[in-house]
């Protein structure tokens, strides 16, 4: 560069910089008319953006001085911002207030040599990548960050061991429902797509949790219940099983009993964890699979929850009732399903026994006359009397059955 060269671009730099004050008052003006988000900030988020405005008329005349050798002086523009600024600014408006200081600029310096004028347009694609790199860098770290978040409150609500503040953890990684809770338990696939999950969950209008554990998936799903998709929250917890069946690997895919919000999830969880233990024991079973069809292979197994379910559900309510009704139901499953047999046991015509039969099916919701509901009455009958004869767990349960 030739003397002359260089005392021309000293004046042109000298001429910039005299004008930074008025260009900064003129950006702000110009920001308040054209940028309606601007105008409802708080004063101290309106304060920072205006900071990083100057700070942006300050790179200008900074990277004209030095040339295309500075690149990091677009980089340093969003130095001097607050941290929690990214989180409160979008990226699209990050951009239109690039957009309001280099319009600013670009008319003060329209009258301005060509190199001027050249070196605002570069330096307006230099500070719109910068923002870019500002943005994915965060993005990058908050979702470093939510990952954890998801893992810890997968493994408190798991283990039954949270606190007071697990809604407040479930609300920082976006659930917003407050409906009803179910957990999807299944093999954990080799190529594991879990935005392609959270898309089938925010198109069904539920939340979606997602705990890796091995070759087990598990998903907490959340019913979004409002009145802007009423109308759309008829879908039960089995079609959005469905829907989401193919996130899972093959094997088992177990749907957990419904509970009334997250921080009672738990107990979904550990049925449904419980039914995928035990799901190979099942012949038939289907995909996906409620926990609550496999009650007696989750009883044999040690279930605490199973053999609780299966007394209250069945031995409870007809011990209660009238008590031809449990030794009739005892009687026909000891003799092989058999109304001929069970009538001439207790002495009464086999017209009598298909009574009972049908007004114990319409008390409990299961069939004696099926060789898969059978299998389950005969467990809760063993299971009931167990307690029974034990004591404590009949009548406690018999008192929840109640209630």
């Amino acid at each position: 560069m030739t003397a002359s060269n260089s005392a021309e671009r000293s004046r042109e730099v000298a001429w910039l910089r005299s004008m930074t004050g008025d260009l900064s008052s003129t950006v702000m003006r110009r920001m308040e008319q054209t940028l309606p988000w601007f105008a409802d900030m708080p004063p101290g988020r309106r304060s920072a953006v205006g900071m990083v405005a100057q700070s942006g008329i300050t790179a200008i005349v900074d990277w004209f001085e030095q040339g295309s050798e500075a690149t990091w002086v677009a980089r340093d523009v969003f130095d001097s911002a607050p941290r929690e600024l990214v989180r409160s600014v979008s990226l699209q408006q990050t951009l239109q207030l690039v957009q309001v200081v280099v319009e600013v600029f670009e008319e003060r310096v329209s009258g301005a040599s060509p190199e001027i004028r050249e070196g605002v347009l570069r330096y307006s694609r230099d500070i719109a990548f910068a923002a870019a790199e500002v943005y994915a860098r965060a993005a990058e770290a908050r979702g470093l960050w939510d990952a954890r978040l998801e893992a810890l409150v997968v493994d408190s609500i798991l283990t039954g061991e949270h606190d007071a503040e697990l809604p407040s953890r479930v609300a920082a990684l976006g659930w917003s429902s407050h409906g009803e809770v179910a957990v999807i338990v299944g093999t954990t696939p080799k190529v594991l797509e879990v935005d392609q999950l959270r898309r089938i969950a925010r198109h069904n209008h539920t939340d979606l949790l997602v705990g890796i554990q091995g070759n087990r998936l598990v998903l907490f799903v959340g019913r979004n219940v409002d009145a802007e998709h009423e109308g759309n929250n008829e879908h039960s917890f089995l079609e959005i099983t469905r829907c989401l069946e193919h996130g899972f690997g093959t094997g088992p895919l177990i749907l957990g009993p419904t509970v009334p919000s997250v921080v009672e999830a738990s107990r979904s969880a550990r049925a449904a964890l419980a039914a995928f233990s035990v799901a190979h024991a099942y012949r038939n079973l289907e995909r996906p699979t409620l926990a609550e069809d496999l009650l007696p292979e989750r009883a044999l197994a040690g279930d605490p929850l199973a053999r609780q379910a299966l007394i209250q559900r069945v031995y409870m309510p007809l011990a209660d009732h009238q008590s031809e009704l449990l030794s009739t139901l005892g009687c026909y499953l000891d003799n092989g399903r058999s109304l001929e047999a069970t009538a001439r046991e207790l002495f009464v015509h086999p017209n009598t026994v298909r009574y009972r039969l049908k007004r114990i099916t319409e008390i409990i919701g299961w069939d004696a006359t099926g060789p898969r509901e059978s299998l389950i009455l005969q467990c809760a009958l063993i299971l009931g009397r167990i307690a029974e004869h034990h004591g404590g767990e009949g009548k406690s349960t018999g008192k929840s059955a109640k209630r």
